[in-house]
């Protein structure tokens, strides 16, 4: 529905701008806008990280050069935030069609070391989709780095027996175009429509 809605404005605008002469030309010349929050130029947050994957490989943003990235923050053991999102990511990816997808690379940094180990990372991560990298700090201070400076939040929240802790943190991602430059500040639980949306126009 969202996906009709957007086309049909567009198409809207397309005509306008075709009608409108001269003095459209400033507003149809304006890029569209984003449906999530447009980062570009914002200097507050990270610009690129370096954390290893589930194979030991340390990876950058260098890595992915040419690709839409998504950097999401979670845990494996999450009940509801992390999964759902990762379930719209993966839905997001078959709505773009397999060539726009392969320019889309989705990063998943835990936030949980001590429980999610490299090999659990690698299969929750994979599990939701194939293409799909797990980051996984090493210690505690790349941990604080890379959430430092993209400013994401995250707590132990005891449970019941020392292993049934949670983790409290941001439910959002970040998305680089394929430049690498920082884009998009995504918050979770929105759906696929505004991620297929947003990395259409980052892929352009």
């Amino acid at each position: 529905m969202l996906t009709s809605r957007l086309a049909r404005a567009s198409r809207v605008a397309l005509i306008a701008c075709v009608l409108g002469g001269a003095a459209l030309v400033s507003g149809c010349n304006k890029a569209p806008a984003f449906e999530n929050l447009d980062l570009t130029g914002n200097t507050q947050f990270g610009s690129d990280f370096a954390l290893p994957d589930t194979g030991g490989k340390v990876r950058t943003l260098a890595d992915y050069k040419g690709k839409a990235v998504v950097l999401f923050f979670g845990y494996t053991h999450c009940p509801d935030v992390c999964p759902t999102t990762m379930a719209e990511l993966s839905q997001a990816l078959q709505q773009l069609g397999p060539d726009d997808a392969k320019r889309v690379q989705v990063l998943f940094v835990t936030v949980d070391p001590q429980r999610d180990t490299s090999g659990l990372l690698g299969q929750y991560v994979t599990a939701f989709n194939p293409t799909f990298v797990g980051l996984r700090p090493t210690d505690d201070a790349q941990l604080v780095k890379v959430t430092k400076d993209f400013r994401v939040y995250y707590a132990k929240v005891p449970g019941k027996t020392p292993d049934s802790y949670t983790m409290d943190h941001t439910a959002a991602s970040y998305v680089f175009d394929p430049q690498g430059k920082l884009r998009l500040f995504v918050r979770d639980g929105q759906g696929a429509a505004p991620w297929v949306h947003d990395l259409k126009l980052l892929l352009g």
